[in-house]
């Protein structure tokens, strides 16, 4: 899988979305949405967030997500890349400066797409369902 083909998933759990609209994860959440995509917030306080229902966890979301989109500090990512597994998300996307190399190999050996250290709201142009190719 590449960037491109995770930005053509449909569902997005987007973790540390909340509604502080001075946060990254607030205005690619909402980017996302403008796109097409569902977002789900996931946030320790499950907000309601640009009209979707949030969760406090992963193992919460009562759906499937395609991609867990990770908007925390790379020390944390590790046991959010496990709940992805285990919940079957089919990608991991970690946001820009977000890097666990560990946390990665695990979910590609689990299956998982993984893009790591990048924004999709940046690489949208490039790589985005509607780009040339």
């Amino acid at each position: 899988m590449t960037v491109a083909s995770q930005l053509a998933m449909g569902t997005w759990a987007v973790v540390g979305l909340s509604n502080d609209t001075s946060r990254a994860a607030y205005g690619v959440a909402a980017f996302l949405q403008a796109q097409g995509k569902r977002i789900v917030p996931v946030h320790p306080t499950a907000p309601v967030v640009h009209g979707e229902q949030g969760y406090a966890t992963l193992a919460e979301i009562p759906f499937p997500v395609d991609v867990v989109d990770c908007f925390v500090r790379s020390e944390l990512v590790g046991p959010l890349v496990d709940q992805a597994v285990a919940v079957g998300a089919k990608a991991v996307w970690m946001q820009l400066g977000v890097v666990d190399d560990d946390a990665a190999e695990r979910a590609r050996n689990a299956g998982l797409d993984v893009v790591m250290n990048v924004c999709p709201k940046i690489e949208w142009g490039a790589h985005g369902p509607l780009s040339p190719q």
